[in-house]
């Protein structure tokens, strides 16, 4: 039988300041540069560039994600311009890793660096407890189901988890394979909102046939999405329901 985790001692206050101080200051500078030089208006631009970069383009999309990720901007906007830029075949892949990796840091951070500050905003969901609970229980499942039917948010889920009891590897391969159907549905959309664009610009042309094929393709991801939301959602709440809430102790 495994051994219980040994918990870890607690921060000091004025160490658990400096790391909240610190994760604030670097949201703080993201937004201001956010704001300062548009990046909302010149992310077309932005990714155009980095596709005609090749490799070390694909480098520095996937370091922006996992900034994005960590500083919570909506990555969203970034699958989707990975899709129109990129288009299906390299833009999943492309945001299959970076949003994993993305994960990840932020799961670090909440885990080490922000620990004390995502505990107490995570402890006022009512819901958190009996996930916490379930993930101790089940580990790399309850992640995945939270994957595929997002009870939090996306950027906040990863640093929620990181003061859950899951192991770093259980995170990252749920993780993984959970955010796979959402990607591609993003992905796609996005690349199918760059071909039109294109179209209307008189840039690119395509047969009946391969508009059916995208059309065809495009309904079958969201059906397979939706289905695999609903039933994930259905397993989720199930573990939920058999997962006792922790009360905290009387003072």
């Amino acid at each position: 039988m495994a051994s219980s985790p040994t918990p870890a001692a607690p921060a000091s206050p004025r160490s658990s300041w400096a790391k909240l101080l610190g994760v604030v200051g670097l949201l703080g500078v993201a937004v201001l540069l956010f704001r300062q030089f548009q990046l909302a208006q010149r992310l077309p631009e932005a990714l155009t560039w980095i596709r005609d970069q090749g490799a070390f383009g694909a480098a520095i999309f996937v370091l922006a994600y996992v900034l994005a990720c960590v500083l919570f901007l909506p990555g969203s906007v970034l699958t989707l311009g990975a899709g129109a830029v990129f288009g299906v075949a390299w833009g999943f892949p492309l945001v299959s890793l970076a949003s994993t990796l993305g994960a990840t840091v932020s799961f670090l951070v909440g885990r080490f660096a922000a620990r004390d500050w995502v505990a107490s905003r995570a402890a006022g969901n009512p819901k958190f407890g009996a996930i916490d609970a379930a993930v101790g229980r089940e580990g790399w499942k309850i992640v995945g189901l939270l994957r595929l039917s997002p009870v939090f948010p996306f950027n906040l889920l990863n640093y929620a988890l990181g003061v859950t009891r899951v192991r770093l590897r259980d995170f990252v391969l749920a993780s993984w394979i959970g955010m796979m159907p959402g990607t591609l549905l993003y992905v796609w959309l996005g690349a199918l909102a760059g071909d039109v664009a294109l179209l209307a610009g008189g840039q690119r042309q395509r047969s009946p046939a391969e508009w059916a094929l995208y059309g065809v393709g495009l309904l079958a991801t969201v059906a397979v999405t939706v289905y695999l939301t609903r039933i994930a959602r259905a397993s989720l709440q199930t573990e939920l329901d058999r997962t006792p809430t922790p009360t905290p102790p009387a003072h």
